[in-house]
């Protein structure tokens, strides 16, 4: 069970996200409140004025001041508990000179499961704060008591799903939590962008610190009050034997505190940041993070290479956007709890880790791809099909279709010498990594061009990866 941290804040960007496993159904949310969406979001602004400006083809009210957006969170696992909470997603426009972009963006939530599971994230964006220097913070307080962990570098960790599915062979079920471990992550980050000789390169410079704790699943807190069919087994889960055989060293095992320096040059030319019709977004990142702004005990220099770019087909309605990315160790040697911790420059998620899930491969497992580097591709059509007005707001529905790919191309090194010789290695290492590959298509709801209600639905192709997932969001991907 791990210690709790002394700071128990927030952090970070506009977004809930629910996974649906269609063999277990275990996460609900009701998506039903997208329907009262509309109702719910207040008219808090100081809008006292009637202008209207024409953005994607239609006549638009231009917002000023003060916009406000909230959801409640209501949801049910049945191993983590009921799930509860709201957020909010507030907007200052200002004199409505720049609408589409806002002054400032304040983004609060806090939710928790009723077995200690929960967000906590204040995140804060303004191009305004500090003249010609865009100003982005966010601290986070997150607790998961059954973070997914598969191993690493993609396929060569054999996936046995089976092994957490206790509706089929009883004889092969295990846990399901089995491909489990919990982590309790505190984050907080001030970064700063600005211009770079001219208004479309921008440089990028911020500090993030990091604190995280990781352990095994605490079985006997998820089985309290469980009758005792449905009780999880209390047998060793994938992270347990990893730790066991030293894949793991102990010295990484219960986590640490690794804060890193963000450098970077970013090249931006959308021309709406929620949802380009048309621009470059590109950026290299590098993340140092030496020994002695840490724990003491890791050294290591992280690069992030991405490329988004954004095409109209059909003006104001049809738009095809595609992103390129890379992420690697190119110096010293990070822990196995930092791989998956994905670097931007500017990232609208709490949760930021990968490859797999909501924010990366859409319909493959969450962390299912970890390794030293990992490359990945996502490619999306989007339609804005319907605009409208109500209760003063500006709206417009769209759908989207997409296929995203990802693979570890630079791998760990895995110690296998310590493992047992009555363990079958067959059944956890030695599969061939190749590209992870999942399709599907989403619809939205977006409220003044930055309020953006998501629903994405995707399948992976292989079942390596997993099967399909339903999430709940909100934005665009990228």
């Amino acid at each position: 069970m791990l210690e709790p941290f002394k700071m128990q804040n927030a952090k970070c960007k506009m977004r809930i996200k629910i996974k649906i496993s269609p063999d277990h159904l275990k996460t609900f949310y009701p998506i039903l409140l997208l329907f009262f969406l509309p109702w719910m979001n207040a008219n808090a602004e100081n809008d006292n004025a009637t202008d209207t400006t024409k953005l994607s083809g239609q006549i638009e009210k231009i917002k000023k001041g003060w916009n406000f957006g909230g959801l409640p969170i209501l949801g049910y696992d049945s191993d983590l508990g009921l799930q509860y909470g709201a957020l909010a997603n507030i907007f200052y426009y200002g004199d409505g000179s720049t609408y589409p972009q806002y002054f400032h963006q304040f983004y609060f939530e806090v939710s928790r499961y009723t077995k200690g599971t929960g967000i906590n994230q204040f995140f804060f964006d303004s191009k305004k704060l500090i003249p010609k220097v865009r100003v982005t913070t966010d601290v986070t307080y997150l607790t998961e008591k059954t973070l997914n962990f598969y191993g690493f570098n993609g396929y060569q960790a054999v996936y046995n799903q089976p092994w957490e599915d206790d509706t089929k062979d009883s004889t092969i079920y295990r846990s399901r939590v089995f491909y489990r471990h919990e982590r309790a992550l505190l984050r907080a980050g001030l970064d700063f962008q600005g211009k770079f000789f001219n208004k479309h390169l921008l440089w990028l410079a911020g500090f993030t610190f990091l604190e995280i704790h990781t352990g095994p699943v605490d079985i006997e807190r998820l089985n309290k009050g469980k009758k005792e069919n449905k009780k999880l087994p209390d047998i060793p889960g994938l992270y347990d034997d990893y730790v066991a055989w030293g894949i793991i060293p102990d010295i990484e095992k219960d986590g640490g505190m690794n804060n890193f320096v963000k450098l970077g040059l970013v090249y931006d030319t959308r021309d709406n940041e929620p949802n380009p019709m048309h621009g470059i977004w590109s950026e290299v990142v590098l993340a140092l993070a030496p020994q002695f702004i840490g724990d003491g005990h890791f050294s290591f220099v992280k690069l992030s290479v991405t490329h988004r770019q954004y095409f109209t087909l059909i003006k104001n309605e049809l738009s095809f956007a595609y992103r390129l990315a890379y992420q690697g160790t190119i110096a010293g040697k990070a822990p196995f709890y930092i791989q998956p911790y994905m670097i931007n420059s500017f990232s609208e998620t709490t949760t930021i880790d990968g490859l797999g899930g909501s924010r990366t491969l859409r319909g493959i497992l969450r962390n299912r791809v970890v390794g030293d580097g990992v490359g990945f591709v996502n490619a999306e059509l989007r339609w804005k099909f319907f605009h409208f007005n109500l209760i003063k707001q500006n709206f417009y529905l769209a759908l989207n279709a997409f296929g995203d790919a990802g693979m570890v191309i630079q791998p760990m090194t895995i110690d296998k010498s310590y493992i047992p010789d009555t363990i079958n290695q067959s059944l956890f290492l030695g599969g061939k990594e190749s590209p992870h590959v999942a399709v599907g298509g989403g619809f939205r709801i977006v409220m003044n061009q930055n309020f953006i209600v998501s629903v994405d639905y995707g399948q992976a192709l292989d079942k390596r990866d997993g099967s399909n997932g339903i999430y709940v969001s909100l934005g665009y991907l990228f």
